[in-house]
């Protein structure tokens, strides 16, 4: 992709999962919410929020692609937040990507958009190896929070900017992204666990492949998982190389010892 990558929440934890693995592989508009005490990769730095329409229309004018991972991440974030910074936010995005005639949106959605699939008659023996449970992307939402609702709602707008723009949208669904090993002794964690290369490579693929519209799950190839992983590998060419159980609970590869 000849055109700049526009990168927004480049501060964060998947930001930096992204830049860390494929920040030589692109041109770069890196969007912060704050001036970065470092920033990882060259690339045009630009600070403001994604509600500032102006600034946001200046931000995509001329990109190729937008990877939108800004918001408010935290699962306990109240309404008035979500609603301003995740919603109202992504609408801004959105609509400025497709009137500047962007290629291409990844959309950072959630687990928490289908938390509430993890009921008390299907946990925990949804997180283990031998259960057959598997979302795949097809399903309905059921946000488990505030912030899985707001979530839910960019999958929504990132479908009606594709239908109404001519340009491709792929929502991914983030697990739990951690660096170096997965979280010890919980198996939920174990089960949704994304590393940080996958991470990047998954958003890689998000860049490179040829998609219109697609919702997606952002694990590693986890021996326990309930996310398919198979839209990803159809759709994406995704190939991811971590598993979970590589690990012991101590965090050590299991060839290292």
């Amino acid at each position: 992709m000849d055109e700049p990558v526009v990168l927004t929440g480049a501060g964060g934890r998947v930001g930096t999962a992204i830049l860390e693995g494929i920040g030589e592989a692109y041109d770069w508009r890196l969007f912060y919410h704050s001036h970065p005490d470092e920033v990882l990769v060259d690339g045009e730095v630009i600070v403001g929020d994604v509600t500032e329409e102006e600034k946001v229309r200046e931000l995509v004018e001329g990109a190729g692609a937008v990877i939108h991972l800004a918001g408010d991440p935290r699962p306990e974030a109240p309404w008035d937040s979500v609603l301003d910074n995740n919603i109202h936010g992504t609408k801004v995005i959105m609509e400025a990507a497709a009137e500047a005639g962007v290629e291409k949106v990844a959309y950072a959605s959630s687990n928490h958009a289908v938390g509430a699939f993890e009921t008390d008659e299907r946990t925990p023996e949804m997180y283990r190896p031998e259960d057959e449970f598997r979302l795949d992307g097809s399903e309905f939402p059921r946000p488990s929070n505030l912030y899985g609702v707001s979530k839910a709602t960019g999958e929504v707008l990132g479908r009606y900017y594709y239908d109404h723009s001519e340009m491709d949208v792929v929502s991914v669904r983030i697990g739990n992204l951690t660096r170096g090993h997965p979280p010890k002794e919980y198996e939920r964690g174990q089960a949704m666990w994304l590393s940080y290369r996958d991470c990047a490579h998954l958003f890689d693929r998000c860049l490179q492949a040829d998609y219109e519209h697609a919702i997606v799950y952002g694990i590693s190839d986890n021996e326990r998982k309930y996310y398919s992983l198979e839209s990803a590998r159809e759709v994406l060419g995704y190939d991811p190389q971590d598993d979970s159980a590589e690990f012991t609970f101590e965090g050590e590869p299991k060839d290292a010892q």
